[in-house]
């Protein structure tokens, strides 16, 4: 029996040992870094709903200045269209947050599908909350939707402008709002000192002082709603959750108000 030969030594005819790299950190912005670029996302929203007015403006002709922007900004039309050219620039904005860190869009932002039973269950949780609202507000004697929302609605409905609002509110609105504060707010900031608790109750304050047109109690009622919607995107780690939770409750209230409210 022969030994074998130094020159070809057994181990030779082995598959080559592989290195399986150490798991890297997924590619987040941190606390600053994320209330930074929220800013950012926040100016590209509005600067995409104010030029949707003064593209209006310009097309009727009208004067450059505030009485013209506010006489347009004022029809239900303009503002439904306003809400939703809104929509672009937050989404291009957020995918150039995301892509300057070399991460994935879709997994950044959580856009995965949800189960049945997780949307069941976060239905039934915001069903409740706002039932909750509803009883709080008729035991005080106050509307429970804010007057101007109402008027503005029924005046598009009249004007035939009922299913561009119901676009702007039901879909155009829920997905801004939603890539901004469970998005990509909460997925810095969770990831951050905050974690998770403080990055729900972080976005949820960012997403209520969006909303500054109403008034401290309707203010209460978004930010216990934000709490939820933070908490769903956690429990399910689904952004179209919160999407799809969010559309229901405006629907929800845009076509009670235009077509069912007294």
């Amino acid at each position: 029996m022969t030994e074998p030969s130094l020159a070809t030594p057994e181990v030779f005819n082995d598959p080559p040992l592989t290195v399986t790299p150490a798991n890297v950190a997924p590619r987040v912005w941190k606390f600053w870094g994320t209330a930074l670029w929220g800013l950012l996302i926040f100016i590209a929203m509005f600067v995409g709903q104010v030029g949707a007015i003064l593209l209006l403006v310009a097309l009727r002709g009208l004067p450059f200045d505030m009485a013209s922007i506010q006489l347009v900004g004022r029809e239900p039309q303009a503002l439904a269209l306003s809400v939703i050219m809104g929509l672009p620039t937050t989404l291009a904005m957020v995918w150039l947050a995301i892509r300057i860190k070399k991460a994935s869009f879709v997994d950044y932002l959580a856009l995965h599908w949800p189960s049945w039973k997780q949307l069941l269950f976060g239905a039934v949780g915001l069903i409740v909350i706002v039932l909750a609202w509803e009883v709080v507000s008729r035991s005080l004697g106050r509307e429970a939707t804010p007057g101007f929302m109402t008027d503005l609605l029924k005046s598009g409905r009249d004007k035939g402008a009922a299913l561009l609002l119901l676009i702007a509110f039901s879909v155009a609105a829920p997905m801004s709002e939603e890539v901004l504060a469970r998005g990509f707010l909460f997925r810095g900031w969770s990831a951050s000192f905050l974690r998770v608790p403080g990055a729900i109750i972080l976005s949820s304050l960012v997403w209520t002082a969006v909303h500054l047109q109403y008034d401290m109690y309707f203010l209460a009622e978004v930010f216990s709603i934000g709490v939820w919607f933070g908490y769903m995107r956690h429990r399910a780690n689904s952004l179209w959750l919160t999407i799809a939770l969010h559309a229901l409750n405006n629907m929800t209230a845009v076509v009670l108000t235009m077509w069912l409210g007294s």
